[in-house]
């Protein structure tokens, strides 16, 4: 179901410096796309976590299909619902951005939110709850300017108040032209003295206080759960098992079925990227995931576990994973929606505008003469023609219209794509739910033989500069069909 680029309105937050973030719902890109329906009105949101907890979000939303009066943003957390959430933020409109509004939130505490965003205008109001999750990813350093700073300020104002103590101890009592006397010089260097210990005092317990605080925020700092990728049955398959105690001791929420799978996992072959795999392990137990492994070409491949949990919070695990040979000839994909694909290497030059799919159909990507610049939306719009040069009929591929993935080619970068944006359709049904997180998501479309439209789009903008690889997936006669591009982003 193809549907218009994102509004340019949104570039004003995606300019914004982004930080790196392996882990947490992707890797490398941190910031939430999302593009769908508040009611009836078309936005598109885009979301900068702050990296830090508590710290303050970003978020701007871009109405695009009606004028819009008001458009208020509630961050939900998961735990507590939206009986537990502070009040709505009023988002101001954006100065010469029709249609685009903007604000900061608070975010207080890591877990898995929802942004609530509500649009009223002409058409009514309408609610669209966009998942994020609030972690800690870094500590924010002091600058050696700043620290000198402060320390300069901290010593000029620790001498004073002691020669202001020191000076009160002699000559407070004293009349006028007096003499200071021996025993009040005694009694003022005592003061000092006393005063200094004190001050001492002060800073060392300051300095305790300030360091147990500082060893309590890196306990938070967010560390993917512990988890190995290996091969086993003589390489034929591929076996991911969750190892971390948090997880085994049910210290974290079970897993969800996100687009109808517990786990999305990718290979992508390094440093060439040449071998490509979107697989979906099954299980007998919770921690023990395994897939039969395509003939993929030997080598070192990079990999990365896409998991949805119960409570919305969205990881991406990743490893390397070293392949020995082509496998069985006689490979039999254990899930009918598992695919692989083996093209050209990368390299320095590629910038590829045109995929031949295995079907013959062919794959374009419709940029023009754009240029993709780091943190500026990326025209990332294809159309699939079929061999006879018609427009192609589409299917549903794991209830989307279609899927992206995209990777720098060090590896620094994946984030997995669908129209509607970066998030995890899983983590909104929860929210939309009310918080209700027995029960799996619903795929967002029915996994029918319906047709849809031969364009597909991708609201993204990439984090930053260097070279690309996309892969974009489609269904097309119950085929699975994989296009591979190459971009270098400045």
């Amino acid at each position: 179901m193809s549907r218009p680029p994102l509004p340019n309105g949104l570039a004003a937050l995606a300019a914004l410096a982004v930080l790196v973030i392996a882990g947490v719902g992707h890797v490398g890109s941190p910031d939430v796309y999302f593009r769908g329906a508040a009611g009836p009105y078309d936005v598109g949101v885009v979301i900068r976590p702050p990296g830090v907890v508590p710290g303050q979000l970003d978020v701007v939303v871009q109405v695009s299909n009606e004028p819009a009066a008001q458009v208020t943003v509630q961050p939900v957390l998961w735990e507590t619902g939206a009986d537990g959430a502070p009040p709505p933020d009023l988002a101001a409109p954006v100065p010469g951005e029709a249609g685009a509004f903007a604000t900061r939130l608070w975010l207080m505490t890591s877990g898995s939110y929802s942004i609530r965003v509500v649009v009223s205008g002409t058409r009514g109001t309408g609610t669209v709850d966009v998942p994020v999750v609030s972690a800690a990813t870094r500590e924010l350093p002091m600058s050696p300017a700043l620290g000198a700073l402060l320390l300069a300020l901290g010593a000029f104002l620790v001498f004073g108040l002691l020669s202001i103590i020191g000076a009160g101890a002699r000559e407070a009592t004293l009349d006028p032209g007096v003499p200071v006397d021996a025993p009040r010089r005694r009694r003022a260097r005592v003061a000092v003295c006393s005063a200094a210990a004190i001050f001492a005092l002060a800073l060392l317990g300051g300095n305790a206080w300030w360091n147990h605080s500082a060893r309590a925020y890196r306990r938070i700092i967010y560390k993917p759960l512990a988890s190995r990728v290996s091969l086993a049955d003589s390489g034929r398959v591929l076996q991911f098992v969750i190892t971390d105690s948090r997880w085994r001791q049910h210290e974290e929420t079970p897993l969800v079925r996100d687009h109808g799978k517990l786990v999305h996992f990718f290979l992508i072959r390094a440093p060439g990227m040449d071998a490509f795999a979107h697989l979906h392990p099954v299980t007998s137990d919770s921690n023990d995931f395994r897939v039969a492994l395509p003939p993929l070409p030997a080598g070192t491949y990079h990999t990365y576990a896409d998991i949805v949990h119960r409570s919305g919070y969205a990881e991406t695990l990743v490893d390397t994973l070293v392949i020995g040979g082509q496998g069985s000839p006689a490979f039999s994909p254990t899930d009918s929606d598992d695919s692989w694909i083996v093209s050209g290497a990368l390299t320095a030059a590629s910038d590829t505008r045109r995929a031949t799919l295995a079907d013959g159909s062919i794959m374009s990507w419709d940029r023009g003469d754009t240029s993709l610049v780091a943190n500026v939306i990326a025209p990332l719009h294809f159309t699939v023609t079929a061999p006879d040069t018609r427009p192609a009929v589409l299917q549903p591929y794991m209830g989307m219209s279609a899927h992206a993935m995209i990777a720098r080619d060090d590896g620094s970068v994946f984030v997995h794509l669908h129209p509607m944006g970066t998030i995890a359709m899983a983590a909104q049904s929860i929210f939309s739910r009310g918080g209700d997180s027995t029960r799996d998501a619903p795929l967002p479309m029915p996994m029918t033989s319906a047709t849809l439209p031969d364009t597909v789009s991708f609201p993204y903008a990439f984090p930053k500069a260097g070279h690309y690889r996309i892969w974009v997936q489609v269904r097309r006669a119950g085929r699975v069909l994989t296009g591979s591009f190459d971009a270098r982003v400045r």
